[in-house]
């Protein structure tokens, strides 16, 4: 475990300062702690002192802060060949795609970087499909989506936001998508048109409050598009990869998406490394020219890639997430307090409802903050804890009493 380090000369009300000063107001900061490095589930901030994260940076640390083995295989990689042009073929991107073909079971995989470049990939993909396969009228495609959606933010995504600060000012937006009650599997029936060319659908929804839906949605969403031939489009970006105690959602309910979105988790947190996932029949409607990256598929995000998901497979995360999930929610769940409304959750992706009588979410993650625990309010409401995959009985013990206390705190 790492020591406790030397304080900087640099204070945290300076970084603070700079950042004001020369970047932009995109993020707002919870609390003063500027971090400077992390191991497994601890980071460390500048003065010293140790937090767990119970955020995992919307899980793209599954695998803990500075997995070795990760790291290792971007050392090893960055030394010999950090990126080439898809004009050409390289040795790491074959051994990311047999990789991926090994854990997800789809024929073929697209890497991109960010999540929203996979979705927007999706997107694509789908519309081509309803296009050139199941004969939609050109630009007439219609997708299908979820009231409290999070996909990313990029314009054609905030189009079918329902999150206001989202998409208010940044219009005008995209058409082309329908959007109903998340869970609600007859609003989708009732949206269904000849032009509907696909779903997409978080299996939960994260940044919208860790909403779980009524058990059954997720096989009738996949029943639907099987019977109406539609593409069903599961975003796993934050959810896959062993965070709900499988290797994907979809897997809870056995309701396979014909396109798999994958990002985050995949790449351990070392390098923006995303995709997605889809047999032959549907992801060779692609032609070249069609679409690219610079940077997907490059070979330091492969080689990083592959290491991440052998490290999930290897330590058998998905499995962990699974017993010790249930371990934390079941703790979580007996905390008394006039504050909780709902504990809920799957795997170690867990949210903390409170009430109208506790005055926010906000103040209980500023607490915690002070004492050595990092969440995030989403939503205003939920507390969301969702720590490394390879955290231990012992470190969750060790959170519920200082919770305990900060769940029963009275507004000032």
């Amino acid at each position: 475990m790492l020591e406790k380090t030397e304080p900087q000369t640099i204070a945290p009300q300076q970084f603070a300062e700079i950042e004001r000063k020369h970047g932009a107001n995109n993020y707002t900061i919870l609390g003063d702690v500027v971090l400077s490095h992390g191991e497994g589930v601890w980071l460390y901030d500048t003065n010293g002192n140790r937090y767990l994260d119970c955020l995992s940076a919307y899980s793209a640390v599954s695998q803990g802060h500075c997995h070795p083995r990760i790291l290792q295989a971007m050392i090893d990689q960055a030394q010999r060949l950090p990126l080439a042009s898809r004009a050409f073929r390289n040795d790491q991107f074959a051994k990311f795609l047999l990789k991926l073909n090994e854990v997800t079971g789809f024929d073929k995989a697209l890497p991109m970087n960010s999540g929203a470049e996979a979705i927007e990939t999706a997107l694509k993909l789908t519309r081509k499909w309803a296009y050139t396969r199941k004969g939609v009228p050109h630009n007439q495609a219609e997708i299908i989506v979820a009231q409290g959606n999070f996909h990313g933010r990029t314009t054609t995504i905030i189009s079918f936001s329902t999150e206001t600060a989202y998409r208010e000012m940044f219009g005008p937006h995209t058409p082309g998508f329908t959007t109903v009650p998340y869970g609600d599997i007859e609003a989708i029936r009732r949206s269904i048109t000849p032009n509907t060319a696909g779903i997409l659908i978080e299996p939960i929804q994260g940044e919208g409050g860790v909403i779980v839906p009524p058990d059954g949605y997720m096989r009738a969403v996949r029943d639907i598009c099987t019977k109406n031939n539609i593409l069903f489009m599961a975003d796993e970006i934050q959810v896959g990869l062993g965070r709900t105690g499988k290797m994907f959602a979809f897997e809870h309910e056995n309701a396979r998406p014909d396109i798999l979105i994958l990002g985050k988790a995949l790449s351990g947190g070392f390098y923006p490394v995303s995709a997605i996932c889809a047999d032959t029949e549907i992801m060779d409607v692609f032609e070249p020219g069609d679409h690219g990256s610079t940077y997907g598929g490059n070979p330091l995000g492969a080689a990083v890639a592959t290491e991440a998901l052998n490290v999930i497979v290897d330590e058998h995360l998905a499995e962990r997430a699974a017993e010790l999930g249930e371990y934390y929610l079941e703790r979580l769940a007996e905390i008394p307090s006039p504050y909780v409304k709902e504990v809920r959750g799957k795997g170690l992706l867990i949210g903390i409802e409170v009430n109208e009588t506790a005055g926010g979410a906000h103040r209980f993650c500023l607490e915690l903050q002070k004492r050595g625990i990092l969440c995030k309010d989403t939503h205003k409401t939920v507390i969301r804890f969702a720590p490394p995959l390879v955290i231990d009985k012992e470190t969750i013990d060790w959170t519920i009493p200082i919770v305990t206390e900060v769940l029963n705190m009275p507004q000032n």
